[in-house]
């Protein structure tokens, strides 16, 4: 009886030590822990990091033209007005190699050939030829101006054929009055001369000329 009362005290002994011993190591367990957590440093904020500014590209320029748009106020528009319509009329004139070509149109009498006013060309009978047909107008040359351009053969082909272009402009422009005055003083002032120059053969230094021969 005495053996079992010991063994009981020695295992309720034995029971209370290992009570002890979990309650110390739980102890230990939470004490570590709230040191854990009181060592632990605080996790530090992240800062954003900043982005490096890339070097902006070249602008096209109908970006830049898109740009100023939206910036700048839209100045309104300016309505253009309408010019008046000015009656013209246009004629060639031929003669030998030159080739002329002229205008008419309302004016004050000026007459400019290839852009140069007649009082300033030099050749009295070149400027007599030219202002053959608007002297035979009368006041009515005076209603008009006339602009030539010539070119191609000489001086006085040039004269010639400026005369037929300028004729033949202001028939058109003025009607049928006019051409009858003309064709009374000068057919040729409507009507190209068709002649030309002869071509050169060979076995003499023109046309019909021929070298001479002599047996003496």
């Amino acid at each position: 009886m005495a053996e079992k009362k010991e063994t009981k005290k020695k295992a309720a002994s034995g029971a209370k030590t290992t009570k002890k011993k979990v309650t110390k190591k739980v102890e230990k367990k939470v004490e570590v822990k709230e040191e854990g957590k009181k060592e632990k440093p605080q996790a530090k904020k992240e800062v954003p990091k900043l982005k490096k500014e890339e070097p902006k590209k070249a602008e096209i320029p109908k970006q830049k033209a898109q740009r100023a748009e939206k910036v700048a106020p839209k100045k309104a528009k300016r309505v253009k007005k309408k010019k008046k319509s000015v009656r013209t009329e246009h004629a060639r004139g031929k003669r030998k190699r030159a080739i002329a070509r002229a205008t008419v149109k309302e004016g004050s009498g000026r007459i400019r050939v290839n852009s140069k006013l007649i009082s300033s060309l030099g050749n009295k009978y070149f400027r007599s030829i030219v202002e053959e047909p608007l002297a035979l107008l009368g006041p009515d040359g005076l209603k008009v101006d006339v602009s030539v351009k010539v070119r191609g053969g000489g001086e006085m082909g040039q004269a010639q054929a400026c005369r037929t272009a300028i004729a033949k402009a202001l028939a058109l422009y003025f009607g049928e009055g006019v051409v009858v005055k003309y064709k009374e003083d000068d057919t040729y002032l409507l009507r190209e001369d068709s002649r030309r120059v002869e071509p050169k053969k060979y076995q003499g230094p023109k046309a019909r000329a021929r070298k001479q021969k002599s047996y003496r």
